[in-house]
């Protein structure tokens, strides 16, 4: 799908930052700006690099942006944009952009006094790599002369620069704070001793109440010169890795890979062709486990065990990527400890952290749905002991009070441990206390039960439990206990306080699963309760408006954002069990699905605003317009995709 916009859409600069493009390099690095070729968080970056060697949450800020200085004749131009503190220093070449076009990679075009100039970026699939070109076509009566001054940092993603940085360089070596970047062009290369660029000012970051400034650092600038009507191409490559890339092979192999994924994918709604390409951006290589993984997010999250397992159906599965869903799949069962899937995984000397009672059970679901999609028996086979060990410890109990009551139901968690994905601590404030027996996790107990069941007889596995029976117990005591008869719908958890009759969009789980664990008139009283409620066509909310504990926005510092994280606010992701759910109790007919495609035009819609062609992670929770959080988050994506895929 390509997403155009004109000058009209660059009107102010606070327009021109409203977007931003995201390319990533399948190793934790990243290549994200605004569509007015500006930063407007700290965390944007022509260059985030990631070595492949390191865990790919170790993101080193590189170069943050290049400013770009256009003279024709006597008269000079800024061609990039950014906001300082300051306002008399702002760059505003936003005002000559003709237009900006993200389908596979950002193109600006700009025209000037009779000079036109268009900007390219690739970033190289596999390595620390970007290549800008710049294209310029000089029809003014003078020379004319482009100056890109690329501003560095060279420190860990989300820290600042160092007071006093000091910045080498030697040749094409530039040497900062135990990091080295190597640069290639047919420009001609002015050195000059470190200067800094203060007092930048990040609008994106302001509101969330992180450090709305930051500092950057230069030594060089790289001149591209046109005569009088000539057309001139000029590139600059930054890499890790010394090595001369060519800007037309990159984009190639770049373009290709992005073909392919297509092609696997084989979605016909444009829409979800263009989720398999988001999709895709999330996976990448993680050194300590040896295979692939699953960031939940950008520009903020690494890979985490609950967002992975909820990620790799849509992610993996939906776009038949099946090597590589093995692949993230057996990286947990290595790491599978006391019928516990890990949360975070382990990097150097630290060891992994269990700190979930979902990802576990969500690892039996997605074993299942990939046999579901693949046909891959030997697969579960060689699942089979792992997946017996998670119900086997369920049954007994396990860490962070995980264990099954006499009801067949599971608990978890007590104290300070939050262990659901409401799981936000501060301190010893805990905003969403779960404890007990939540609605979502037995509603997955009852289908690994379930699902466990059918592996049982279909491989006639020499295994004693009796899958079936407990079952039976689980979906008996399930109805008795968690339906809510004056609210019609399903308690969120049962614990013995208010917290069990708020409405919140976990329950929609117990009816999107395969196997309903509720009899059918029931769970379409949860579907109708959820819309009524928690319905927005770009994700549910978290908490009914009505209940007095209701956020209305996300914003400000860390503890007013937290507060309200699962207060109200619209989740995507939760959207396609919505979704699924309503397919699934309307029998899945057409008109159900004419319904849904329609409703979904709002996602389409979506991936306009914010990052270009991904979903985010969260939105306001009473109106929700603009995307809040990452600006682009895995399971998002990942649980439309398969609604298409389930529509499809």
């Amino acid at each position: 799908m390509q997403y155009l916009f004109g000058r009209q859409d660059f009107k102010s600069l606070d327009r021109g930052e409203e977007n931003c493009f995201l390319m990533t390099n399948g190793l934790g690095g990243f290549s994200s700006m605004t569509a007015a070729f500006s930063c407007s968080r700290n965390d944007h970056s022509l260059l985030m690099s990631c070595k492949k060697e390191e865990a790919p949450n170790h993101r080193y800020q590189m170069i943050h942006r290049l400013e770009e200085i256009l003279s024709v004749g006597d008269k000079t131009f800024h061609l990039s944009s950014q906001k300082f503190t300051k306002r008399e220093m702002e760059e505003d070449g936003y005002r000559y952009l003709s237009s900006f076009c993200f389908k596979d990679y950002p193109v600006w075009k700009m025209d000037i006094c009779g000079v036109e100039v268009k900007r390219s970026i690739v970033l190289a699939p596999g390595k620390n790599a970007v290549i800008v070109r710049y294209e310029i076509q000089n029809r003014s009566d003078t020379d004319v002369c482009l100056k890109v001054i690329p501003q560095m940092v060279f420190a860990p993603k989300g820290k600042a620069l160092e007071p006093n940085q000091i910045f080498s360089i030697v040749g094409n070596r530039i040497s900062s704070n135990g990091q080295e970047l190597y640069y290639f062009t047919n420009g001609s290369v002015e050195t000059f001793d470190t200067k800094y660029q203060e007092e930048l000012y990040y609008v994106h970051d302001v509101c969330d109440g992180r450090d709305a400034n930051g500092t950057t650092a230069f030594n060089h600038c790289i001149s591209f010169c046109a005569a009088k009507a000539e057309k001139y191409v000029g590139e600059i490559c930054y890499n890790l890795h010394n090595e001369k890339l060519d800007f037309d092979v990159i984009r190639d192999e770049y373009l290709e890979e992005r073909r392919q994924i297509r092609k696997m994918a084989d979605f016909r709604n444009e829409t979800a062709q263009t989720l398999a390409l988001a999709a895709q951006q999330f996976i990448a290589y993680r050194n300590s486990t040896g295979e692939k993984t699953i960031l939940a997010g950008f520009p903020f999250f690494e890979d985490w065990g609950r967002d992975t397992m909820i990620s790799l159906p849509g992610c993996c599965i939906a776009t038949k990527q099946f090597d590589t869903a093995k692949s993230i799949l057996r990286t947990f069962m290595k790491n599978c400890k006391n019928g516990l899937m890990p949360n975070l995984f382990p990097e150097g000397a630290l060891k992994p952290l269990y700190n979930t009672v979902d990802a576990a059970l969500l690892f039996i679901i997605t074993v299942y749905e990939y046999y579901k999609a693949s046909g891959d028996s030997d697969f579960v086979l060689e699942a089979y002991p792992i997946m017996k060990d998670i119900v086997d410890n369920y049954v007994k109990g396990t860490e962070y009070h995980i264990g099954m009551d006499d009801d067949g139901l599971i608990c978890a968690g007590a104290g300070l441990e939050q262990v659901t994905w409401m799981d936000v601590r501060v301190g010893d404030i805990l905003p969403t206390p779960r404890h007990g027996k939540p609605v979502e996790i037995n509603a997955y107990w009852y289908n690994v039960l379930c699902m466990m069941n059918q592996f049982k007889e279909l491989f006639k596995m020499e295994d004693d439990f009796d899958y079936e029976a407990l079952s039976k117990t689980v979906k008996q005591s399930f109805q008795e206990k968690f339906w809510n008869e004056k609210a019609g719908c399903l308690k969120d958890v049962l614990c013995g306080t208010d917290a069990e009759n708020q409405i919140r969009c976990n329950q929609i789980w117990a009816i999107s699963l395969p196997f309903s664990v509720l009899e059918k008139e029931y769970e379409k009283a949860v579907v109708e309760k959820v819309y009524q409620h928690l319905y927005t066509p770009l994700g549910l909310r978290t908490l009914s408006p009505e209940d007095k504990e209701f956020k209305e926005e996300y914003s400000g510092d860390v503890l007013k954002r937290d507060l309200s994280y699962h207060q109200g606010t619209v989740w995507v992701f939760p959207l396609g069990a919505y979704y699924l759910a309503y397919l699934k109790v309307n029998d899945y007919s057409e008109a159900a699905r004419m319904e849904v495609y329609d409703a979904m035009q709002a996602i389409t819609s979506a991936l306009r605003e914010g990052c270009i062609g991904q979903l985010p992670e969260i939105y306001d929770g009473l109106i929700p317009t603009s995307s809040r959080g990452c600006f682009a988050q895995a399971w998002s994506v990942a649980e439309i995709l398969r609604v298409f895929r389930a529509l499809e």
